[in-house]
Protein backbone atom coordinates (compact mmCIF):
# COMPACT_ATOMS: atom_id res chain seq x y z
CA UNK A 1 0.00 0.00 0.00
CA UNK A 2 0.93 4.00 -0.25
CA UNK A 3 0.83 6.32 2.37
CA UNK A 4 0.44 9.79 1.99
CA UNK A 5 0.18 12.78 4.88
CA UNK A 6 -1.49 16.02 4.28
CA UNK A 7 -0.43 18.78 6.10
CA UNK A 8 -2.09 22.05 6.42
CA UNK A 9 -0.72 25.56 8.55
CA UNK A 10 -2.61 28.93 8.69
CA UNK A 11 -0.84 31.61 6.16
CA UNK A 12 -0.78 35.61 7.11
CA UNK A 13 -2.56 37.30 3.97
CA UNK A 14 -0.46 39.49 1.91
CA UNK A 15 0.43 42.37 3.22
CA UNK A 16 -1.56 44.44 0.62
CA UNK A 17 -4.22 42.51 1.34
CA UNK A 18 -3.74 43.38 5.31
CA UNK A 19 -3.17 47.12 4.38
CA UNK A 20 -6.29 47.54 2.26
CA UNK A 21 -8.64 45.15 5.30
CA UNK A 22 -7.12 47.69 7.89
CA UNK A 23 -7.65 50.96 5.63
CA UNK A 24 -11.65 49.81 5.02
CA UNK A 25 -12.14 49.12 8.63
CA UNK A 26 -10.72 53.00 9.36
CA UNK A 27 -12.66 54.35 7.00
CA UNK A 28 -15.89 52.98 8.64
CA UNK A 29 -14.57 53.26 12.05
CA UNK A 30 -17.77 54.74 14.08
CA UNK A 31 -17.42 56.25 17.54
CA UNK A 32 -18.89 54.63 20.48
CA UNK A 33 -19.35 55.48 24.53
CA UNK A 34 -18.79 52.73 27.17
CA UNK A 35 -22.17 51.53 28.90
CA UNK A 36 -21.44 50.06 32.56
CA UNK A 37 -24.82 47.82 32.46
CA UNK A 38 -27.30 49.70 33.59
CA UNK A 39 -26.01 52.97 33.43
CA UNK A 40 -28.19 54.06 30.18
CA UNK A 41 -29.58 57.47 31.71
CA UNK A 42 -25.80 58.74 30.65
CA UNK A 43 -26.01 62.27 28.00
CA UNK A 44 -23.94 61.82 24.95
CA UNK A 45 -22.17 64.69 25.40
CA UNK A 46 -21.73 64.15 29.23
CA UNK A 47 -17.69 64.51 30.03
CA UNK A 48 -17.30 61.47 31.87
CA UNK A 49 -13.90 59.12 32.19
CA UNK A 50 -14.03 56.03 31.73
CA UNK A 51 -12.10 53.28 33.01
CA UNK A 52 -12.04 50.61 30.87
CA UNK A 53 -11.37 46.96 33.34
CA UNK A 54 -8.65 44.57 33.11
CA UNK A 55 -9.40 41.04 31.02
CA UNK A 56 -11.45 38.77 33.19
CA UNK A 57 -9.81 35.47 34.02
CA UNK A 58 -11.78 32.55 32.59
CA UNK A 59 -12.59 30.25 34.88
CA UNK A 60 -11.29 27.79 31.80
CA UNK A 61 -8.48 25.90 32.66
CA UNK A 62 -5.03 26.90 30.33
CA UNK A 63 -4.56 23.42 28.88
CA UNK A 64 -3.70 22.73 25.85
CA UNK A 65 -7.17 20.61 25.15
CA UNK A 66 -9.07 23.97 25.71
CA UNK A 67 -6.89 26.30 23.49
CA UNK A 68 -7.22 23.89 20.99
CA UNK A 69 -8.41 24.82 17.39
CA UNK A 70 -10.37 21.47 17.50
CA UNK A 71 -12.24 22.48 20.71
CA UNK A 72 -15.99 22.84 20.23
CA UNK A 73 -16.80 26.08 20.33
CA UNK A 74 -20.29 26.28 19.49
CA UNK A 75 -21.72 24.20 22.12
CA UNK A 76 -20.45 26.97 24.66
CA UNK A 77 -22.79 29.55 25.40
CA UNK A 78 -21.07 33.23 24.24
CA UNK A 79 -19.69 34.73 27.03
CA UNK A 80 -18.80 38.74 27.49
CA UNK A 81 -15.22 39.20 28.34
CA UNK A 82 -15.69 42.61 29.90
CA UNK A 83 -18.13 44.15 32.45
CA UNK A 84 -18.77 46.80 29.88
CA UNK A 85 -20.83 46.91 26.28
CA UNK A 86 -20.32 49.59 23.70
CA UNK A 87 -22.69 51.52 22.33
CA UNK A 88 -23.18 53.63 19.47
CA UNK A 89 -22.57 57.45 20.42
CA UNK A 90 -25.20 58.85 18.07
CA UNK A 91 -28.47 56.21 19.05
CA UNK A 92 -29.89 56.25 15.45
CA UNK A 93 -26.41 54.02 14.52
CA UNK A 94 -26.12 50.42 14.87
CA UNK A 95 -23.98 48.42 17.79
CA UNK A 96 -20.64 47.82 16.51
CA UNK A 97 -19.76 44.15 15.44
CA UNK A 98 -16.99 41.84 17.26
CA UNK A 99 -14.56 43.05 14.12
CA UNK A 100 -15.50 46.78 13.68
CA UNK A 101 -13.31 49.21 14.56
CA UNK A 102 -14.45 51.84 17.04
CA UNK A 103 -13.01 54.53 18.88
CA UNK A 104 -13.82 56.96 22.08
CA UNK A 105 -12.90 60.29 21.21
CA UNK A 106 -12.33 61.93 18.32
CA UNK A 107 -9.26 62.96 17.36
CA UNK A 108 -7.49 66.03 17.93
CA UNK A 109 -7.06 68.85 15.31
CA UNK A 110 -3.83 69.09 13.88
CA UNK A 111 -5.11 72.62 11.90
CA UNK A 112 -5.67 74.58 14.83
CA UNK A 113 -3.72 75.52 17.74
CA UNK A 114 -3.84 73.38 21.13
CA UNK A 115 -0.86 74.58 23.91
CA UNK A 116 -2.56 71.58 25.74
CA UNK A 117 -1.58 68.76 23.56
CA UNK A 118 1.60 70.52 22.14
CA UNK A 119 -0.14 70.95 18.87
CA UNK A 120 1.91 73.69 17.23
CA UNK A 121 -1.44 74.32 14.03
CA UNK A 122 -0.92 74.73 10.69
CA UNK A 123 -1.63 78.92 10.25
CA UNK A 124 1.31 80.81 9.00
CA UNK A 125 3.09 77.47 7.65
CA UNK A 126 4.73 77.97 4.30
CA UNK A 127 3.41 75.05 2.02
CA UNK A 128 3.89 73.44 -1.37
CA UNK A 129 1.00 74.85 -4.03
CA UNK A 130 1.94 71.96 -6.31
CA UNK A 131 2.74 68.74 -4.17
CA UNK A 132 -0.22 66.61 -3.36
CA UNK A 133 1.63 64.98 0.11
CA UNK A 134 1.53 66.38 3.75
CA UNK A 135 3.34 69.56 2.49
CA UNK A 136 0.63 70.58 -0.28
CA UNK A 137 -1.16 73.78 0.30
CA UNK A 138 -4.64 71.75 0.83
CA UNK A 139 -3.89 69.10 3.28
CA UNK A 140 -1.59 71.39 5.46
CA UNK A 141 -4.24 74.55 5.24
CA UNK A 142 -7.14 72.27 6.22
CA UNK A 143 -9.18 73.92 3.51
CA UNK A 144 -9.57 77.55 4.86
CA UNK A 145 -7.73 78.49 1.75
CA UNK A 146 -4.06 80.05 1.30
CA UNK A 147 -2.25 83.19 -0.38
CA UNK A 148 0.30 82.51 -2.87
CA UNK A 149 3.14 84.90 -3.52
CA UNK A 150 5.63 85.01 -6.43
CA UNK A 151 9.04 86.72 -5.75
CA UNK A 152 11.49 88.00 -8.60
CA UNK A 153 15.10 88.78 -6.86
CA UNK A 154 17.22 91.09 -9.18
CA UNK A 155 21.22 90.18 -8.16
CA UNK A 156 24.40 91.35 -9.91
CA UNK A 157 26.11 88.61 -11.13
CA UNK A 158 29.72 90.32 -11.63
CA UNK A 159 30.36 87.98 -14.83
CA UNK A 160 33.20 88.72 -16.84
CA UNK A 161 32.94 88.25 -20.55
Amino acid sequence: GSCTVKTCWMRLPNFREIGNNLKERFDGASRVMVSNGGNDNQSPNARTTNHLPHKQKDKMSNSISSNSIHSKRENRPKKHKYSFQLKPYHKDHKPPGSKDLVYLELSPSFCEKNPKLSIQGTYGRQCNDSSIGVDGCDLMCCGRGYQTQEVTIVERCKCTF
